[in-house]
């Protein structure tokens, strides 16, 4: 196993982080026996950052990892949790959360403690409910190491957050898709360069790149001069990028477990894509790309909509749809989402006021009948 320094923390971890939210299940719950396995046989082979949250599964994964890094397991790891930061309202819920934390994962201490899923509004909230007294505070009485934060919103508002305190690291989405998507690589610059840790999610995006792709996408691989699966190709991205000290992988079987480090140790090493490669990493990318269905960067300026019509959402899963081959699963996520909530395509009055607004002049009213006709057949 390859290990890289995380920005200012100096802390030495694993290329290769666990991501715990996507273990085997029996019957609705984490199999315990099967994720021990892939757990330990990880740890045992050198990787050393364990990434959970307060709701990955239901809010088992917590008390499933406290068991697994019994019998000596915690000294091996880092070990990284979240906030859940969308639930909560008080100075209190802080404490609450994290002292519940640290009795499931059953720990004295948390090395990497995330605020989750941070988007401009929720960021606003835990900033006036008193955010960095609590982080003072959990650091002080070294209830955690190191604090940062994940993230899902516009580039300008990471940019706002990444300035606004003294973060330790920052755990961000970042493939070679989406480039220029939520922070994208002028965030990941922008922190790298004030000094924080770069943790890399979706490395796969959540399995589009690798899992139903298009006989386009195939052939490209096939093809490739250099040969390399569709996995290898996604982590030799990243791995290559000075920048990036950890690449999270939620696995669900040992098998995946196996091949992801190999792949860490045969791909790990910065700066060493050839022209080769990089050929046909563009390649796939403008595959990728070329699906595309709106030209929408989710900017959000389209919205509130007076009707409430999710718009950025809508545009989104039209996209991933044609991008990853994936309609029906995107159409499930679609009414399991928005239509359940009245904020679909179909709710659409064309008033026109998110077209006046839209920065890339999309013609908004027919793109969402386009969403509305796909989905909702």
């Amino acid at each position: 196993m390859k290990y890289r320094k995380l920005g200012k923390t100096n802390e030495e971890v694993s290329i290769l982080g666990f991501g715990c939210m996507r273990f085997p299940q029996k019957d609705g719950k984490i199999d315990e026996q099967k994720s021990l396995q892939m757990v330990r046989y990880a740890i045992d082979n050198g990787l050393n950052y364990i990434d959970t949250a307060y709701p990955y599964h239901d809010g088992e994964s917590e008390l499933f990892v406290g068991k697994a890094l019994k019998d000596g397991y915690r000294e091996k790891v880092k070990l990284a949790t979240k906030l859940p930061s969308w639930a909560v309202n008080t100075r209190e819920d802080m404490d609450k959360y994290i002292n519940e934390q640290l009795e499931k994962l059953q720990t004295d201490q948390i090395d990497f403690y995330l605020i989750h899923n941070l988007n401009k509004g929720d960021y606003k909230r835990l900033r006036e409910n008193g955010l960095f007294d609590f982080i003072k505070d959990i650091k002080e009485k070294k209830l955690v190491k190191h604090v940062g934060f994940s993230f899902h919103d516009t580039l300008d508002v990471f940019k706002d957050i990444v300035d606004d305190y003294d973060w330790d690291f920052t755990q961000i989405q970042y493939n070679y898709i989406d480039e220029y998507y939520q922070a994208g690589i002028e965030g990941l610059l922008h922190a790298y360069n004030k000094g924080l840790g770069i943790i890399i999610m979706e490395p796969l995006r959540g399995g589009a790149l690798v899992n139903n792709i298009s006989e386009d996408i195939k052939n490209i691989i096939e093809n490739a001069p250099v040969k390399k699966s569709a996995v290898e190709w996604a982590f030799k991205f990243l791995y290559n990028k000075e920048e990036i000290a950890l690449v999270l992988s939620g696995m669900s079987t040992l098998e995946q477990v196996i091949d992801n480090m190999k792949i860490a140790d045969s791909e790990g090493d910065i700066n060493s894509i050839t022209n080769e490669e990089k050929e046909t990493i563009d390649k796939l990318k403008d595959e990728f790309l070329s699906k595309i269905k709106v030209n929408c960067t989710g900017c959000k300026y389209c919205i509130p909509c007076p009707v409430g019509v999710k718009i950025p959402t809508c545009f989104e899963l039209l996209n991933n749809s044609s991008m990853f081959n994936s309609i029906e699963n995107t159409k499930e996520t679609y009414k399991g989402y928005l239509v359940k909530e009245n904020s679909d395509a179909s709710k659409c009055v064309e008033c026109g006021a998110c077209e006046e607004k839209c920065p890339q002049h999309i013609n908004i009213i027919d793109k969402l009948k386009e969403v509305d006709e796909l989905f909702s057949k």
